[in-house]
């Protein structure tokens, strides 16, 4: 739960690594464009982005004979 008058912390979980099938970090979910505007986004624009996290849904593994 989101509490409006609460400043938004960066989801950041320092596990930064950029998934190349979705573009997202693996740790937070973010793409890179969103974590380069964090440090300038408006709190409006933190919760917007916090707030399409969860429908990001990693894809499973790919499964690789070997």
């Amino acid at each position: 739960m989101i509490l409006d008058d609460q400043p938004i912390r960066s989801p950041c979980i320092n596990v930064c690594r950029i998934d190349e099938r979705t573009g997202w970090c693996e740790g937070c979910r973010r793409t890179i464009d969103e974590i380069m505007a964090w440090p300038r986004a408006s709190e409006a624009e933190r919760r917007a982005i916090v707030a399409a996290l969860p429908a990001r849904v990693p894809p499973k593994p790919r499964w690789r004979p070997w």
